[in-house]
């Protein structure tokens, strides 16, 4: 009775077991649904994410280091040797262009020259006076004599005077002429002697004036290279003079590069602390190369009007070499396949390979020359490691 009941469960679970086998295979062979198809699709494509080409201007640019420094700037020094007495000016001060006092040397040697100067412009003045009162007494002298001459001669004409006596008197009126000669010589001397003093004078007027320098630009006070009591020598700078309204950007360009810049022409990018201050033309190329360091220098203005720059900032320039339109994709899309440059193009659910020409790279684009992409091409950005030719996509995002 017992092995019947185990026998009667056996031939159930069989039944079962059957019966289920049969459903699945009905499922599967005949009432397959919709969903699961769909599923099994989906696993055969490549999930992949795509972006629109597009036109840009690119450009060919060099990244570089460059400083900013003063326009104009002026290095004083005193004009005379002398010990430097006293600073009017201080690091930070404005000044004016020949106004503002800055600094003064010695000048009690200098006054005291001044005035053994003008003493002796008065002694010549004097030694004037007196040669030309001389001349006017030798002059009276000689035209009394000239007068007693004439007389003698018509008196001697008639037999009233002796030829002796006629003698006489022309052997005075010529030494009279002879005095008048010396005594304009005199006065000649006298007025050179004048003009002499007076032009020393002037020099030791103006080496006096001198000791006080004041500022050949308008400006800031970035520097005072000596201090009062300090010894100051034609030549060497004691205040720098910066104008802050007008900055230069200087820069090192490589050598290879030198055929490629121009004044006027080429342009240069400039940031200065993490702001863009904009393009500016190149205003100066250096005419030769560093022979040690194969670069050159080149520079370019900016305007400063609200002091937000200051000269010894460090900026950053990028030259731009070259500037032209052309079609872009992103960098990241482009693969190397078989010494080939390729990019997936996605059309009609499919990945389609593109060979193209790579050209200039600008902020993740690049430029690409292919006649098959045009700005409607869909380029596969994300997931193109995983195509192949032909390959079915589900695009999961479209960037435009």
């Amino acid at each position: 009775m017992k092995n019947i009941k185990v026998k009667q469960i056996i031939v159930l679970v069989l039944v079962i077991a059957a019966t289920a086998l049969i459903t699945l295979y009905i499922a599967r062979k005949i009432l397959k649904p919709a969903a699961v198809e769909q599923m099994q699709e989906a696993e055969r494509k490549i999930a992949v994410v795509v972006t629109a080409a597009k036109a840009m201007t690119f450009e060919r640019m060099a990244a570089l280091q460059g400083n900013l420094e003063s326009k104009n700037y002026a290095l004083v020094s005193p004009r005379i040797m002398g010990t430097i007495e006293k600073f009017f000016v201080d690091e930070g001060d404005a000044v004016i262009a020949n106004e503002s006092r800055l600094f003064a040397t010695d000048s009690v040697s200098l006054e005291q020259t001044v005035e053994i100067r003008r003493k002796l412009l008065d002694i010549a003045r004097s030694t004037k006076k007196q040669a030309a009162a001389n001349l006017e007494k030798i002059q009276a002298d000689l035209d009394k004599v000239e007068l007693d001459y004439n007389r003698f001669k018509r008196l001697y004409e008639k037999g009233a005077v002796t030829a002796d006596a006629l003698e006489r008197q022309e052997t005075q009126y010529k030494q009279l002429e002879a005095a008048i000669k010396a005594a304009k010589a005199n006065v000649e001397l006298a007025e050179s002697d004048i003009s002499r003093a007076e032009a020393e004078l002037a020099i030791s007027e103006k080496d006096l004036a001198d000791t006080v320098i004041y500022a050949p630009i308008s400006g800031k006070i970035s520097k005072r290279l000596r201090e009062a009591g300090e010894m100051g020598r034609p030549g060497e700078a004691a205040i720098r003079i910066d104008d802050p309204n007008l900055i230069e950007v200087s820069a090192y360009i490589p050598a290879q590069y030198y055929a490629q810049v121009g004044v006027g022409k080429t342009k240069m990018r400039v940031g200065v602390s993490g702001r863009d201050m904009g393009e500016y033309a190149i205003s100066y190329k250096s005419p030769t190369i560093n022979s040690n360091l194969r670069t050159f220098e080149v520079k370019c203005v900016l305007e400063n009007p609200q002091r937000s720059i200051a000269a010894g900032t460090m900026a950053q320039v990028k030259l731009i070499l070259e500037t032209r339109d052309g079609l872009g994709v992103p960098t990241a899309a482009i693969l190397n396949r078989d010494n080939q440059f390729i990019v997936f193009v996605v059309s009609g659910g499919r990945a389609h390979k593109v060979a193209v020409e790579k050209g200039l790279e600008n902020d993740g684009w690049t430029e690409v020359i292919s006649k098959e992409l045009n700005e409607q091409s869909m380029v596969v950005t994300m997931g193109q490691d995983m195509l192949d030719e032909g390959s079915e996509v589900s695009i999961q995002r479209e960037n435009r």
